[in-house]
């Protein structure tokens, strides 16, 4: 019987609030997976998570949390964390999010509907810690109990049963990171209440009030971007000399030769790709090169620093990182004097650069768009030539909840899968429906500790299942069968759960993204574009 974690227990040092996950807690998955022996990774992951009990929240952790020497020092961290809690909810500092903070704060009735639509909480076996509402409730006890209206800290009522302390506060900031930011729950409450949100105000609160962050998403993302040009460390010299490399690769397996445009002012479209893809999927923007100038259209990449990197882990975690890196991204565009900005394929590109950008960057600013309504427009222009035959193969469309949930494009991308796939086959559910990867929110990036077990086997467990069962009519390694996934980081995380389970080898399951089946079909295309070996 697994422990059933109260609220009121979120602030207690006792280590009877650890929730440690074995593999009899969570649901089986379809044959050829459904014995535990067959699931590579749970004995390290019980072993460790087990290690760990009394010291963080199922033995993993998002980022280390400091260790205060002395009780004056851990109630100045308290404190802090108090000042923050202040400020997020005063409208002079939180501006951007405070209106739908407060109503998802004041207007949440516990129904519960969220729960059945979160898929950590259902492949955690239903752990209390991961209901959409658990963390969100800690955080609404904690506002209404020592928070004035206008954002003025109060002593505390009597009679609550959470107290703003140490073991509350660093339980929150783990809780935090134990959540995609998907927002299904979001859209499957009636009301509409976001605790996708509130897990993102307490990263931001985190971050800016206690400088508290996963290295992956502030020291090695936005703060290494900032600096160097690139999440990925690549500065200006080395992008171009990897692209350089791309396009002659490129001109060597498929016959096509092309050069990537660098600088070229006032062309239609700036496309900038998650550089991500450049050092771990160069395939994908050599498809994009391909594909554009295949097409006649006038484009280009940005050399300048942060120009040619769509990340902005800032989204995850801190707006002031955001609309640095935004900010970075619209003054490279102007400069160039781009028409538009393209979005490669990176799903939270999307939101930061076309959702969020849109709503705060000045008028005068370059239109943001997805490369989507773009590559429908080309591939049902007539000026490609394609061979749908050469696709004849399953293939399955995982949406990025950016682009999908969050944007609303829903349709270009099938229109083009049902016209250049014979074998094209949905996910149930899928569109706005769809399961997040489990890598969402920066986790595709994050392993320390035992990080990737719980993010491939409890986060990413419900998309493995869906991607299972949409092949379900060919269960075995004799049919090749490819996962189409348009985003860099969905990419990632679907990559270590195929290698988790070893699922090339015994189910003939790939992966990659959009453009490359489109490169695949054109008939100029002499050898067959997608390897099923090169992952």
């Amino acid at each position: 019987m697994a422990t059933r974690i109260q609220i009121k227990d979120i602030s207690k040092s006792s280590s009877e609030v650890m929730s440690p996950i074995g593999p009899d807690d969570l649901f089986p998955l379809p044959a050829p997976y459904d014995k535990i022996e067959d699931q590579p990774g749970w004995k390290e992951l019980s072993e460790a998570a087990s290690s760990r009990v009394g010291s963080t929240l199922d033995g993993v952790v998002a980022s280390a949390i400091p260790t205060p020497e002395t009780p004056e020092e851990e109630q100045r961290l308290v404190d802090q964390f108090a000042e923050g809690l202040k400020k997020l909810l005063s409208k002079e500092n939180n501006w951007t999010f405070l209106q739908p903070l407060m109503l998802s704060i004041e207007y949440c009735v516990g129904c519960q509907t969220c729960s059945d639509a979160c898929h950590i909480f259902q492949a955690s076996g239903g752990k209390e810690i991961y209901r959409p509402t658990y963390r969100s409730e800690v955080f609404r006890r904690l506002v209404k109990k020592y928070v004035k209206p206008g954002g003025k800290i109060m002593a505390p009522l009597t009679g609550a049963d959470v107290d703003l302390n140490w073991p509350a506060i660093t339980r929150l900031y783990e809780l935090a990171y134990r959540c995609n930011l998907c927002r299904r729950c979001a859209q499957t409450c009636p009301i509409g209440v976001d605790n996708g949100l509130i897990a993102h105000e307490l990263r931001k609160l985190f971050s800016q009030e206690l400088g508290w962050a996963p290295p992956e998403l502030h020291d090695k993302g936005t703060v290494q971007q900032l600096a160097v040009g690139s999440s990925t460390g690549m500065n200006t010299v080395v992008v171009k000399d990897n692209v350089e490399f791309i396009d002659e690769d490129m001109a060597d397996e498929t016959g096509y030769e092309v050069e990537t445009p660098w600088d070229k002012e006032g062309a239609d479209v700036l496309l900038i790709h998650n550089a991500g893809e450049i050092l771990a999927w160069p395939e994908n923007p050599g498809a994009f090169a391909i594909i554009l100038d295949a097409a006649g259209i006038d484009w280009t990449l940005a050399s300048a620093a942060v120009g040619y990197d769509g990340v902005n882990y800032g989204l995850f975690y801190d707006d002031m990182q955001l609309a640095r890196i935004a900010l970075t991204h619209a003054e490279v565009a102007k400069k160039l004097k781009a028409k538009r900005v393209i979005a490669g394929e990176c799903g939270h590109q999307h939101k930061a650069m076309v959702t969020i950008s849109d709503r705060v960057l000045p008028g005068d600013s370059v239109p943001r768009e997805s490369f989507l309504p773009l590559l429908e427009e080309i591939v049902f222009s007539g000026k490609i030539e394609f061979d749908p035959s050469k696709n004849d193969f399953p293939v399955t469309l995982h949406d990025p909840c950016n682009i999908v949930r969050n944007l609303g494009i829903v349709e270009p991308q099938r229109r083009i899968l049902r016209y250049l796939c014979p074998q094209f086959r949905e996910m149930t559910p899928h569109g706005v429906d769809n399961y997040c990867c489990g890598g969402g929110s920066g986790f595709a990036i994050m392993s320390p500790n035992n990080f990737e077990d719980w993010r491939v086997s409890v986060g990413g467990r419900v998309k493995f299942k869906q991607i299972l069962d949409a092949f379900a009519d060919q269960p075995g390694p004799e049919v090749e069968k490819y996962i189409c996934a348009p985003c860099s980081n969905c990419k990632g995380q679907i990559r270590d759960i195929l290698n988790y389970y070893g699922a090339l080898e015994k189910s003939g399951i790939t992966y990659g993204g959009l453009v490359e089946l489109v490169v695949n079909a054109m008939v100029e295309i002499k050898e067959p574009f997608i390897k099923w070996e090169m992952h």
